[in-house]
């Protein structure tokens, strides 16, 4: 008898998209396109992250632009409240047995769809002039999407190997160079004690983390030349697509897990009595 071995899976593209390093980069790609497209509309303003907001809102205030200050300042509890709120809702669709991290790229999509209309709407008024009660709504809804995406990647759990923040880059930076200087020595310098297992591990992290810089650098990038090559909020049209793909794909790879329940459900049912 010749041993056969078994036929090897076809390729799911759903189920790529969703793993850790396509989601991550294209999450990574979506914050990055978000942040840099508000910032350079907003003249200044960040919606994917609260730090650079506390720090322009100190220089505001320095230099007694009251406006400019109380806008930044406002986006703080924004953020907070969305996160609160989207918590909230990843755990009802726990409770309800839904597909968390479907249902939270849905919440997201919808609020960038607000984001882009929002902003299309409103901003040719600060072609002419800078506005702060136009900026304020304009910042809001893009602050809503970003803090979505925030706890998306906290609540998500079960979908990534890890927590890796998507919006932010200054800890993945920070992972990134450690985990190349243990991959250094422990390739490199064998006597730095480094275990294989270390090794593996650090590059297992590499992995996971840098297609997420390498994606928000490349959304920042892009961002930087629509908006400015538009002048406009249309652009934003493209991480709205980015993140209606990634919940479609992660609705699809929730359908056969439930089906293949339902089957096994079905199959030890109409087994035959003995």
């Amino acid at each position: 008898m010749v041993a056969t071995s078994p036929p090897e899976a076809p390729f799911n593209l759903g189920a790529f998209l969703i793993s850790d390093g396509p989601a991550n980069f294209l999450l990574g790609w979506t914050a990055g396109f978000v942040d840099t497209a508000a910032f350079i509309s907003l003249f200044g303003l960040f919606t994917a992250h609260v730090t650079g907001n506390i720090a322009l809102a100190g220089s505001s205030f320095v230099s007694s632009d009251e406006g400019s200050t109380v806008t930044r300042l406002l986006m703080i509890p924004a953020f907070m409240l969305t996160v609160a709120c989207t918590s909230l809702l990843a755990r009802f669709a726990r409770y309800k047995g839904w597909p968390v991290f479907a249902v939270l790229l849905t919440a997201e999509a919808i609020a960038l769809a607000v984001f882009l209309v929002v902003g299309s709407v409103l901003s040719y008024s600060l072609l002419v002039d800078v506005q702060e009660e136009l900026i304020l709504p304009i910042g809001l809804a893009g602050v809503v999407a970003m803090a979505i995406q925030n706890a998306l990647m906290k609540e998500a759990k079960g979908v990534f190997k890890s927590y890796i923040p998507t919006t932010v880059m200054t800890g993945n930076t920070t992972q990134l160079t450690i985990d190349l200087v243990e991959l250094g020595l422990g390739k490199l310098f064998p006597a730095a004690g480094i275990s294989p297992e270390d090794v593996e591990a650090a590059l297992e992290r590499i992995e996971r983390v840098l297609p997420t810089i390498v994606g928000f650098g490349l959304g920042g990038f892009a961002a930087a030349y629509f908006v400015l090559l538009s002048e406009e909020f249309r652009s934003l049209i493209f991480p709205l697509i980015v993140v209606i793909i990634l919940a479609i794909a992660a609705y699809t790879q929730h359908k056969p897990a439930t089906s293949a329940a339902e089957s096994i459900s079905t199959g030890l049912v109409n087994q035959p009595k003995p």
